[in-house]
């Protein structure tokens, strides 16, 4: 039998959600995040694995992502001990302001949007540039299962079943040169089914755009996730692909991904862009480092209410020190935060 040792990345005892507010499903098991991050072995779905999800409705997949999810390596990567929020919470009370500002806006709006032809653009400090109908994309990739904390810049948090496949699987494919530095993301621009970005709120300049070094895109632990809770992406959480990067603020792991460009200078990112003392390019989750309007010591665990309100103490890079506080060695993250 393989023991290893728990990791700071680990949720505590005393962290977990009231069991009322569980959602059902089978008792995660495993071994602790730091050693499952690299060393998983994939295994076939089976119907108990489907059944965690059972109260979570499928939704009409295309055929390309049925394929892929036979053969799931569920819980690549897990956190202990921890329940994961609602799936209507998490799909429910969402920032993605090409569909509005309010929470809500997301899940009434993002209906509209056609994800099915989806196309993918690689290109930049490449020696495999290419354009892809995302089908083709993700063909290459055995799909993950990921449950990761995903805590937002505005003090609020979840624990998020992630279905994706790491992002350095795709780097290693095209080839960085010795010029590539930085991958720049950049989200879909359609006025006509993204109502947002035909409104000018908070002045964005779309496309969304957000950026990696190019050592943080390649760490294990960032991946791109085409579903959730064992189904596809809803559009509202950034269908039919998304970044997700489990130690930064959630306004870094974009959603509804058509470029991905591999650059020499670090890019221009839209919060950056707009409000550069609140919204640094690193924004790396830091309980020392508060935002000029707001602590960042203490987070709101969803679900939560009036007589519930689940505040919990925020870890550093969101629980995730032990696997990626090297990549900033020697970085002032107070200054480049």
């Amino acid at each position: 039998m393989l023991i290893k040792s728990p990791t700071s990345s680990d949720c505590k005892a005393s962290e977990i959600t009231p069991e009322r507010l569980y959602l059902s499903r089978r008792s995660m098991l495993g071994a602790s995040l730091a050693g499952l991050a690299l060393g998983a072995l994939p295994r076939a779905a089976s119907a108990v694995e489907a059944s965690r999800y059972a109260d979570v409705a499928p939704g009409a997949a295309p055929a390309w992502f049925t394929d892929k999810l036979a053969a799931v390596r569920w819980q690549a990567v897990t956190v202990k001990d921890e329940a994961i929020t609602p799936f209507k919470d998490a799909t429910h009370y969402n920032n993605f302001y090409e569909f509005g500002p309010d929470k809500g806006d997301p899940a009434a709006n993002a209906g509209a949007l056609k994800t099915e032809p989806w196309t993918l653009v690689v290109d930049g400090e490449v020696a495999k540039p290419g354009r892809y109908a995302l089908e083709d994309f993700v063909k290459p990739y055995q799909l993950e299962e990921r449950i990761y904390r995903l805590r937002c810049v505005e003090a609020w948090s979840m624990v998020i079943p992630w279905l994706g496949f790491p992002l350095a699987q795709v780097l290693k494919q095209v080839e960085p040169n010795s010029k590539a530095r930085y991958v720049r993301f950049e989200t879909l621009q359609d006025p006509q089914s993204m109502p947002g970005q035909r409104s000018g709120f908070a002045l964005i300049d779309w496309p969304y755009v957000e950026g990696l070094r190019l050592d943080e895109a390649m760490h294990p632990l960032a991946i791109l996730a085409v579903g959730m809770y064992g189904r596809e992406l809803a559009n509202q959480n950034g269908a039919p692909l998304r970044l997700v990067v489990p130690w930064k603020y959630g306004f870094k792991s974009i959603k509804s991904i058509v470029r991905m460009s591999l650059v020499a200078e670090r890019p221009s990112t839209t919060w950056e862009s707009l409000a550069p003392t609140e919204y640094g390019f690193y924004a790396n989750v830091n309980p020392m480092v508060d935002h000029p309007r707001w602590s960042q010591a203490r987070e709101r665990r969803l679900p939560s209410g009036l007589f519930s309100p689940n505040v919990r103490d925020t870890l550093m890079f969101n629980g995730y020190a032990d696997e990626v506080a090297s990549l900033y060695a020697g970085l002032d993250l107070r200054k480049n935060y």
